[in-house]
Order: C-alpha cells, then sequence, then structure tokens
C-alpha cells in the first residue's frame, strides 16, 4: 500500500533557475527546460540536524517551474473576450519530484504552488498545462487539484509529426526534427531529406487551465471561456497515424 506524505515537511521556495535547470536535464523525462520565469525548489524536512543552524535540514526533492506560454495567442484561445493579457498567464511548464514521498505530494505541492503565486505574482490570474498522451498521461494530477479540462487538440493550431528515414529507426520528436532540418512541416521535408521517409501524428495534449483570480474574477472567467469545461478524461488513447512519404513521387501514403 502506497503510503501519504506528511505535508507538514514539505515546503516550496524559489531557487535559481540554473539548479531549476540542471534538476530538469537530469530527472525529467523530457531532458530539458522550458519557459521558467518562477522556478520553485520542492524541499522536504528531514529527521537529521542541520550542520550549521538549530533547526532540521531540509531536503531539495524537485522543482515546479512556472513562465509565459511560449505561443502568444494561448490567453486567446482561452477567453472569447479579451479580458486578460499574456502577461496575465503562466504555463505550468514542468514537474518533477524525487520518488518515494507518497503518493499525495504532487497535489499538495502545486496548491501550495497557487498559494505561492497568489502571494508574489498576483498579476498573474490563469494558470495552463498540458499533459502528454504519449507519455500515459492523463493529468491526474491536475484532476486531484480542480483544474478545469478542456479536451484534447482543439485549441492546437496546427498537427506536430514526428520523423524517422529509415523504418527501424526509432521516432524524432518534432521539436528534434525542427533543429536538424530547419522545419518540422511535411512539404519542407519533401525537399529537405530527398528520400523516401516516414512521419507520425504527435498525440494532441490534454489542456488544463486553472483560475487564480478572486470569486467575483473567476466567476467572470468561467462566463468568457472559448472552450466549454469537460469530464475528466480516464483511460485515454489516441490513434496512431503514420505516413509514408514517397519523395521520388511527392505522394503521401497512409
Amino acid at each position: 500500500m502506497e503510503s501519504y506524505v506528511d505535508t507538514t515537511r514539505v515546503s516550496i521556495m524559489p531557487i535559481h533557475k540554473p539548479l531549476a535547470k540542471d534538476i530538469i536535464e537530469k530527472n525529467h523525462y523530457s531532458g530539458r527546460l522550458s519557459s521558467c520565469r518562477y522556478p520553485l525548489g520542492i524541499f522536504y524536512q528531514t529527521d537529521n540536524q542541520h550542520q550549521f543552524f538549530d533547526e532540521a535540514e531540509e531536503k531539495l526533492i524537485g522543482v515546479a517551474c512556472y513562465g509565459f506560454p511560449v505561443g502568444r495567442r494561448v490567453i486567446g484561445s482561452i477567453f472569447s473576450e479579451e479580458i486578460l493579457e499574456n502577461k496575465n498567464i503562466l504555463e505550468l511548464t514542468r514537474l518533477y519530484i524525487d520518488d518515494g514521498y507518497g503518493k499525495n505530494i504532487e497535489s499538495h505541492v502545486i496548491s501550495s504552488t497557487f498559494k505561492w503565486l497568489r502571494e508574489n505574482a498576483p498579476n498573474i490570474k490563469v494558470l495552463v498545462s498540458y499533459a502528454d498522451p504519449e507519455q500515459s498521461h492523463d493529468g491526474a494530477i491536475y484532476q486531484a487539484t480542480n483544474w478545469i479540462y478542456q479536451g484534447c487538440g482543439d485549441f492546437q493550431l496546427a498537427p506536430t509529426y514526428s520523423l524517422r528515414v529509415n523504418e527501424e529507426d526509432d521516432w524524432m520528436h518534432s521539436r528534434s526534427v525542427y533543429s536538424k532540418y530547419g522545419s518540422a512541416a511535411p512539404k519542407n521535408l519533401i525537399k529537405t531529406i530527398g528520400q523516401t521517409f516516414w512521419l507520425k501524428k504527435e498525440a494532441t495534449k490534454h489542456r488544463y487551465i486553472y483560475f487564480l483570480g478572486n470569486k467575483t474574477e473567476n466567476r467572470k472567467f468561467r462566463k468568457v471561456m472559448k472552450h466549454p469545461e469537460m469530464r475528466y478524461p480516464k483511460n485515454y488513447v489516441q490513434e496512431v497515424e503514420i505516413t509514408k512519404v514517397e519523395v521520388e513521387n511527392n505522394k503521401w501514403e497512409n
């Protein structure tokens, strides 16, 4: 039976961005730090006495990173009216916590970040985050902390594709494709690669939003949401679409 963490031992406080970057690059499945305006360290109070102070030692066990969304249209995709600006929204871009601290630690940490942001960044009124089905994530942590679920993909501007040049190769993520070839658009890859290749449509991500305003503000936000609140997904599976691109004939075969 999985244990629960003693939440009185868990705290968050800002840490330096290079330290957050090191933690994410070494431990997060993505291997890279994304947008990060507020790197919040996650600390656990141990039973050990501090070496220099008359208090218990705290161990850094993870980090939560909030940053401004990369896409400038995010705020416009949330609301049907221009009631907020991009400076009023943050994305939870990365979350990592060491294993073994109890099944409830993630939800406690997320709730603690809400409190910290309200006190230290009062201009932030909306949070957004995404759960990646390709990592078998459906957003359980957001469901446990009462985020609003907005579906999977309706807000995505264009599909993205993973690539492999040879059928036996591992799939290259669209970010890596862009870095290597200067574009991840299929029509441009046809010209650049110059031989038959395969594309796999990447899973569209689940989107969750959370309002940090007061009760009056949050009621207003709900009234002008562009996408309706939906039921939380459970055991969600997306169909995999793989396309063979024959460059010689400039032809697509599903």
